[in-house]
């Protein structure tokens, strides 16, 4: 079979691999779309594994079942995570299950999404895996994970303002999350004036470029006030320092995107001494937070339709990750499955 494998972000080959033999515990998936994820874009942090075969937004059909697998069958319809906690370790059993060791290091995906088969093994199964019922999509489900992310770390309380800096997927999906928890007011920033329209279209109340933000804007569509939360949603540097001056007393500051490594920003940390400010670094979703978002999805709570632009076949994901790399769309989806155009 033809794999992406991935040496760069301008740089991502199909590769000849073998269909992966399952063992007695595993089983053989047919992926059938798998979502090119922001954090694939990472390339100072990705390029250190490459090359490699990336993908973990995925769903897919089963294909063969190893002999001692019992929860799952041939021709079942599955979404899976790669990343799932031990349950058992200091971190789980505080609370913090993405911050296990097991979560972060174990991948049980090989070789990735972006294949035709990948064997699923280990933890995934047990406890990172859900069926998914007729009536939702492949397309649906690949969203599972990145709104399980969001679900994660999600404490909106009604009539809070949300300021959101950057509406790729991760910021829409916050932004209707927030919404749908009863943010009472929703700011969305970004440079790119598409994505801009599309965060109005998916419930922001304000939109501004970047380039126009300051904290005064907010305040005079605030109502004279700050923020409660601050979402950060991209890896832009001046976002991060805004950040720190768009919060209200008591307010949170979420990163689901940082600068890149080695970038520094300074903080006067004097100037928040006393305003109860919460700051916030997120990776990944629980099981937990992946079923809620499932749940979410499947009774149409969150439109995730609506934010798929591009859908490609394996042998276009060169073109993929081009786009996905210059900002164009938002969510491009590979279709392994799939030829031609």
């Amino acid at each position: 079979m033809q794999v992406g494998v991935y040496y760069s972000n301008s740089d991502i080959r199909l590769e000849d691999r073998p269909i992966p033999r399952i063992g007695d515990n595993d089983i053989l998936l047919k992926v059938m779309a798998c979502g090119i994820c922001g954090s694939d874009l990472m390339e100072f942090h990705r390029i250190k594994k490459a090359p490699f075969v990336p993908g973990h937004e995925l769903a897919g059909i089963i294909e063969k079942t190893g002999k001692n697998v019992t929860e799952y069958g041939p021709g079942e319809r599955i979404f899976v995570t790669h990343h799932v906690p031990c349950d058992s370790c200091r971190e789980c059993q505080r609370g913090y299950k993405t911050q296990c060791e097991a979560f972060k290091k174990i991948n049980n995906f090989s070789p990735g999404g972006f294949a035709p088969f990948i064997k699923v093994s280990g933890r995934s199964l047990k406890t990172g895996t859900i069926a998914i019922p007729e009536e939702m999509t492949y397309e649906q489900a690949t969203f599972i994970e990145p709104l399980g992310t969001v679900v994660e770390v999600s404490e909106t309380l009604e009539a809070d303002t949300v300021l959101v800096f950057g509406a790729g997927v991760a910021g829409l999906l916050n932004i209707q999350l927030a919404k749908a928890y009863g943010a009472g007011k929703l700011i969305a920033v970004d440079i790119n004036e598409e994505r801009l329209k599309a965060a109005k279209q998916f419930g922001a109340d304000f939109i501004v470029n970047a380039k126009d933000y300051t904290p005064d804007f907010l305040r005079q569509v605030n109502e004279g006030r700050l923020a409660d939360s601050v979402i950060i949603c991209t890896a832009a540097s001046s976002a991060a320092e805004l950040a720190f001056d768009s919060y209200e007393q008591g307010g949170k500051i979420t990163f689901f995107a940082t600068p890149e490594e080695n970038e520094k920003n300074q903080i006067e940390w004097y100037r928040h001494w006393r305003n109860g400010l919460t700051v916030q670094v997120t990776y990944g979703a629980t099981p937990q937070s992946n079923y809620t978002a499932f749940s979410l999805i499947k009774n149409k709570i969150i439109n995730v339709d609506d934010m798929i632009t591009h859908r490609l076949p394996l042998e276009r994901i060169a073109k993929g990750f081009e786009l996905a790399t210059k900002g164009h769309g938002l969510k491009i989806l590979i279709k392994p499955q799939e030829n031609g155009e």
